[in-house]
């Protein structure tokens, strides 16, 4: 199949100043992250950072990576991806996968899963990924965000609150397992250009998570669930300290 991943990267982070240039290994984070994308796709398949700094643009020219220069207003990610759609002149019907910036181990396979998911269900407006909660301080942990599915898939809620709420037994996990959200995305590229001009919606701004902005204006998500928790992501020293160990143990 065909489809594009974007990588939004944004010079400013108040816990980790210029984030997608910090070198893990020999490279710049967002250059580690494209490559471990394309470790795992297709041959061909269109891999471009949407950066907000020639500082990162370069970095990527450097190393090969396609990265396209965005506005720096941008108030959100998909903002920043909407613009890259057209930039790119990127057809409505096409796929895009959104893969954090900050995540230099996220798995190839992950990233094709949410990308055939949404081909595979036209019905849905987005696609994302989740996996088995199996600690419980993770569940109740305001920081980790759980899904609650349909009999088909599809997201019925995103929360930072324990959901399920097992009434019964609120200090035991449930069986099966809750999710936990994994922060990819795949869109229609056609949608993609709308979601920004939809209106915020009042959970949205409560949660403080944007996909229930989808949702609220009625567009399905669909959900490939996956037994394996993903890599640590990068949004602190510590992160970044704890990645560069892990592969340096690998190597």
């Amino acid at each position: 199949m065909s489809f594009t991943v974007l990588i939004p990267a944004r010079l400013a982070s108040t816990r980790l100043p210029d984030k997608p240039l910090a070198d893990i290994a020999g490279l710049p984070m967002i250059v580690r992250v494209a490559q471990r994308v394309q470790s795992g796709v297709p041959a061909g398949t269109r891999i471009v950072v949407a950066a907000d700094s020639e500082r990162i643009t370069a970095a990527c020219a450097q190393h090969g990576v396609q990265a396209l220069l965005t506005r720096t207003d941008h108030p959100s990610g998909s903002d920043r991806l909407a613009e890259v759609c057209d930039l790119l002149q990127l057809g409505d019907d096409e796929i895009i996968v959104n893969v954090q910036g900050d995540e230099p181990l996220i798995d190839p396979a992950l990233v094709m899963a949410v990308a055939e998911l949404l081909q595979q269900r036209p019905e849905a407006s987005m696609s994302t990924a989740a996996h088995p909660i199996t600690e419980l301080a993770e569940f109740h942990n305001p920081n980790v965000v759980k899904v609650v599915l349909d009999a088909r898939a599809l997201a019925l809620y995103f929360s930072r609150s324990p959901i399920p709420y097992p009434r019964d037994a609120a200090n035991a996990l449930l069986s099966p397992a809750p999710l936990r959200h994994i922060g990819i995305y795949g869109y229609w590229a056609g949608f993609l250009r709308q979601f920004p001009k939809l209106a915020q919606a009042p959970m949205e701004v409560t949660e403080a998570l944007e996909q229930l902005r989808a949702m609220w204006h009625g567009h399905r998500i669909a959900v490939h669930v996956t037994q394996d928790a993903p890599g640590p992501g990068v949004d602190t020293p510590q992160d970044l300290e704890r990645v560069r160990q892990l592969l340096a143990s690998r190597a």
